[in-house]
């Protein structure tokens, strides 16, 4: 494996976390208004996936669209916990162990 893969995977870990009750939170960038929608990429000086939607950011259209494409790809219920006004977010993922989430990711980054 490449130094740029991996560095790719270590970055898909900083940006997973499990909290005491046992919730994983993924914190994720946010592009509204895209052309396409789903893990676009990394950002590797943020940390965050970076998820495009096609919903423009006005009245939750935005979060609610990151909600949906992001249950999707995990098969399971996503809601954002943190970060409703701005592009920096993080979202709760039910039901998957972070080690879960960082392998679906990585399918989405590395492609």
């Amino acid at each position: 494996m490449c130094c740029r893969c991996i560095g790719y995977f270590v970055g898909l870990a900083a940006c997973v976390q499990t909290t005491l009750d046992g919730a994983v939170l993924v914190e994720i960038e946010v592009q509204p208004g895209s052309s396409r929608q789903g893990i676009i990429g990394f950002n590797q000086w943020r940390s965050r996936i970076q998820v495009a939607v096609k919903a423009e950011a006005e009245k939750g259209k935005a979060n609610h669209a990151v909600c949906n494409v992001l249950s999707k790809i995990f098969s399971v219920p996503v809601t954002v916990v943190s970060g409703h006004t701005s592009r920096q977010k993080k979202v709760s993922v039910e039901s998957l162990s972070s080690t879960e989430i960082i392998s679906i990711m990585e399918g989405y980054v590395e492609s």
